[in-house]
């Protein structure tokens, strides 16, 4: 074996070394869910053969040629009996795109496809697309709804930050080959859609985020819902805030759905982000919110602060201070994984169960909007439990 041969064999030696790291939960939680050390996903998980030539005549100093950035943000389905991770994997010349991972435990041992997919364009091709989530809908489908990504045709001559979105549509049998559907229609820019898996009045139901601007949510006042009659032409003509945006709370800025919601016997479980401002820029956390069985869009409970914010390393990376998540997976015993990257860089995992996330959903106090209500919620508690404790 020649040196070149001996590079080539250690770099699939060592990335095997990752794949095959076994995960280890982290003792000591908040009884809610359970986090897990090591990240599920990162850019050197990506396949070697994705990021180097392996060919000596082409490249005789084995540099990488193809870099990847980061792997975040994936949408997340349970297929073939896999915990399949629809992952939008970014390269260095900051173009994102999707990739499949596979994984037989859901923990640890996530292993790239060998080819991204292939998502068809439109007639006016998108520059960038990102951040699928993933429905398998009633209908028989699997969809894939994501953001699309293009510079503004209105933009001054010159101005190359000033960027528009739209919903993107795909759709699939076999994760492998996609159809690709109209963008949504929408009088407002839409960057975070997502589809309800089960017909509403005989309509799709679509979980929106209306915004005045690519950034700026603006007068869009938080996560929206909308029925269409066809998906293969979506368009929204109606629409209403379902879960709102308010002053001084971790959604002040913007909020949006993560991935579709579970259905539970109590009602429909849901999953978002929620944005404020700080002194060090937009801070990204996860909330839990429920909706009504019959009517998903009439909100039943709504929990005061954030389910989960980033912390040690999870708050460093390329956008610093972030969680988001457009993935989960509820198994048939009630456990539920959570997907969600850090940062806007690396992929984790966490876990806990349904049982759980609706007791807390139910029984968290609301935001009382104020400091002297805050306070007045948390006395109660603090009451009641030094009666309990005095009284053993």
């Amino acid at each position: 074996m020649n040196k070149f041969d001996e590079k080539v064999d250690k770099l699939l030696k060592d990335q095997e070394a990752l794949l095959v790291l076994k995960n280890e939960k982290i003792p000591n939680g908040n009884g809610l869910f359970t986090r897990y050390k090591y990240p599920i996903l990162t850019a050197e998980h990506t396949p070697v053969t994705w990021r180097y030539d392996l060919d000596e005549r082409s490249n005789p100093y084995l540099m990488e040629r193809i870099g990847m950035n980061a792997v975040l943000n994936s949408g997340a389905i349970k297929w073939n009996g896999k915990y399949i991770l629809l992952a939008r994997v970014e390269g260095v010349d900051r173009k994102s795109f999707f990739a499949v991972a596979e994984s037989n435990n859901g923990i640890d041992n996530f292993r790239f496809w060998d080819f991204p997919l292939t998502i068809p364009d439109t007639e006016n091709p998108a520059t960038n697309i990102y951040d699928m989530r993933l429905t398998s809908h009633e209908d028989g489908w699997i969809y894939g709804i994501f953001c699309a990504e293009r510079l503004d045709p209105n933009a001054p001559a010159g101005d190359l930050s000033t960027a528009t979105a739209t919903a993107g549509i795909a759709r699939t049998k076999d994760l492998i080959n996609w159809e690709r559907l109209p963008d949504l229609k929408s009088r407002s820019q839409q960057r975070n859609v997502v589809l309800h898996p089960e017909f509403v009045n005989g309509k799709y139901a679509l979980y929106t985020r209306p915004q005045d601007g690519f950034i700026d949510a603006g007068s869009g006042g938080g996560i929206g819902w909308a029925l269409i009659d066809d998906i293969t032409k979506a368009e929204i003509k109606e629409e209403k805030i379902i879960d709102h945006r308010y002053y001084h709370t971790i959604k002040e800025v913007k909020n949006g759905e993560g991935p579709h919601p579970i259905k539970t016997p109590q009602g429909w479980l849901h999953l978002a982000h929620g944005v404020r401002g700080c002194a060090a820029g937009l801070r990204y956390v996860l909330y839990l919110y429920m909706t009504d069985l019959k009517d998903p869009s009439k909100l039943i409970a709504a929990p005061g602060g954030y389910f989960m914010a980033p912390v040690g390393i999870e708050r460093i990376g390329d956008v610093s201070n972030v969680l988001f998540s457009n993935g989960w997976i509820a198994d048939d015993d009630g456990t539920v994984y959570i997907y969600y990257a850090s940062s806007d860089t690396r992929m984790h995992v966490a876990t806990s169960t349904i049982e759980k996330l609706v007791d807390y959903c139910m029984n968290t106090p609301e935001d009382g909007f104020t400091t002297t209500k805050s306070v007045e919620t948390l006395k109660k508690q603090i009451e009641k439990n030094l009666s309990l404790l005095a009284n053993k």
